[in-house]
């Protein structure tokens, strides 16, 4: 929205004050996405894909403003805080969203965004589809201990956001890192691409998520990972040991040590197209 502030000196002074208060009341406030924030060190370039692709929807995720601390879904502070930027969607005031769950939060906004509403679906701990398709037809999960089955058009129908929202909290409860893995395609490590995951299936197990990535004319690579963890707190941008902090190496040997977790460096995956 374009606006004139070459108003008129006979207009209604009040009106022009209120005019004023009512944009600065509605008008979105600007915050940097993780490509803006973010410029690869000296030598290296950063990877652009195209538009429509996961890695360019993560490569330009907002984040909260410089500075910010991670958040816990009860509002206290994480008390190990390990991030150079924290992003910025919100959490359910219930200690639902943590690792896996903030990575399939990701993928789903995302293909909700494209209103790709057939590609959102998801794997529970007992090894149960569940598409956001059925959601939208009305259709409910129902859990009795370990079984579950569909009951059909018992629900509000719709692709609305708060049918979206009743099947993403679903999927938090009743997936983790277990189904996610099962879900995921193993990749090579010069394949990593936004959108990648390092993924330790298990109970505790943990994910972190590539969301950018540069290279060298030498064909070095540089990364950057996010994280949710336990309990359920905003993802956040990790910080490293590095003079490149927060980019990232490729893992040069058997370990590769995060933060607040060490993988196996081949435990690297991807999303199914």
């Amino acid at each position: 929205m374009k606006l004139e502030f070459g108003l008129k000196f006979n207009l209604d002074l009040r009106y022009g004050f209120c005019f004023l208060i009512h944009f600065l009341l509605v008008a979105p406030i600007f915050s940097e996405s993780i490509q803006e924030r973010f410029t690869p060190p000296n030598g290296y370039s950063r990877i652009t894909y195209p538009k429509e692709s996961f890695s360019t929807y993560l490569q330009n995720f907002p984040l909260k403003p410089k500075g910010s601390p991670v958040f816990l879904y009860n509002g206290n502070k994480k008390q190990n805080q390990v991030h150079e930027a924290v992003l910025d969607f919100p959490l359910l005031e219930t200690d639902l969203i943590q690792c896996a769950d903030a990575v399939m939060k990701l993928r789903a906004e995302y293909l909700y965004s494209r209103k790709e509403w057939e590609k959102i679906n998801f794997t529970i701990s007992n090894g149960m589809l569940v598409p956001f398709s059925r959601f939208v037809k009305g259709d409910r999960v129902v859990v009795k201990g370990n079984k579950t089955s569909w009951k059909e058009g018992i629900a509000k129908k719709g692709t609305n956001r708060d049918v979206f929202e009743v099947y993403l909290k679903f999927i938090y409860s009743y997936a983790g890192t277990i189904s996610l893995q099962s879900e995921l395609k193993k990749k090579q490590l010069k394949n990593l691409e936004p959108g990648d995951v390092w993924i330790q299936a298990g109970s505790p197990g943990h994910v972190v998520m590539v969301v950018d990535k540069a290279q060298s004319k030498e064909g070095n690579t540089l990364f950057l990972l996010a994280q949710s963890y336990m309990p359920s707190q905003e993802m956040h941008i990790l910080k490293n040991t590095t003079t490149n902090s927060p980019w990232f190496s490729l893992p040069q040997g058997e370990f590769f040590q995060t933060p607040e977790w060490e993988f196996m460096a081949n435990a690297l995956y991807g999303f199914r197209k």
